[in-house]
């Protein structure tokens, strides 16, 4: 479903160059969990970004269901990320003053689709917070805040979520629930997730860990084999 074929992203600033992403090739099959770790600079929200079409690459191929991302028009990738992709994020995106199904009808307002309040209300129930529709995000706590945002993400009936730090303002107990939902979207319904994380236990929810660093990846296995060796399987380097 998702290919990258030796892409890389390269920021220029004079005679400086940053390589924020340095010849990265993956394949992500329809129905993956799949996590992306590294530390700050590695290139992993680089990645993501270009994952989701809110960036192009410098160099190399980017293919979603066999279509050429780079030959698409700025409208065509604006539609892709409207009626294919969902993102969340770590700072919820909430707007204060609008009531939760309302924050949860608006991405159904940019595809003018019909019987929003209805779609609205069973993506609140997928997310255990039917009763708390006409609420306010401040009267939410944190988790039900982030699980809004998942409701907000769903109502499309994307095929791909990316979740950038989706826990990262959570405590742990909270997180792991988040996480455990997360989950369900992909064996119960089949969504495609890729998950940027800083933390192996919140990553520890997918089937594949990627590691990277300076721009590459420097591993691509699953998650039980990461688990089970964890600081050598994790780290060892891909395969040419």
């Amino acid at each position: 479903m998702i290919e990258l074929d030796h892409v890389s992203k390269v920021y220029r600033a004079g005679r400086d160059e940053l390589r924020a992403l340095d010849d990265v090739s993956l394949t992500i099959t329809e129905g993956e969990f799949v996590a992306i770790m590294g530390p700050s600079g590695s290139g992993k929200s680089t990645l993501m970004n270009i994952l989701g079409c809110l960036d192009r690459p410098t160099e190399g191929e980017y293919r979603l269901g066999g279509v050429t991302v780079g030959d698409l028009t700025n409208t065509a990738r604006a539609h892709i990320r409207r009626d294919v992709f969902g993102f969340i994020f770590q700072s919820y995106n909430l707007i204060p003053r609008m009531s939760v199904v309302r924050q949860v009808e608006l991405p159904l307002a940019y595809q003018r689709a019909a019987h929003r309040r209805q779609r609205a209300l069973v993506a609140l129930d997928t997310v255990g917070l039917a009763d708390r529709a006409d609420d306010r995000p401040t009267e939410l706590s944190g988790g039900q805040r982030q699980r809004v945002a998942i409701a907000r993400t769903l109502v499309t009936n994307p095929r791909v979520i990316f979740a950038d730090e989706p826990t990262g303002a959570l405590d742990t107990k909270t997180g792991d629930d988040v996480m455990k939902l997360i989950g369900s979207l992909v064996s119960e319904r089949g969504i495609t997730v890729v998950l940027v994380t800083h933390e192996i236990e919140v990553a520890a929810h997918a089937r594949r860990l990627i590691r990277m660093r300076d721009g590459r990846i420097i591993a691509d296995v699953p998650m039980a084999d990461a688990l089970a060796t964890p600081g050598e399987s994790v780290l060892l380097p891909v395969s040419e």
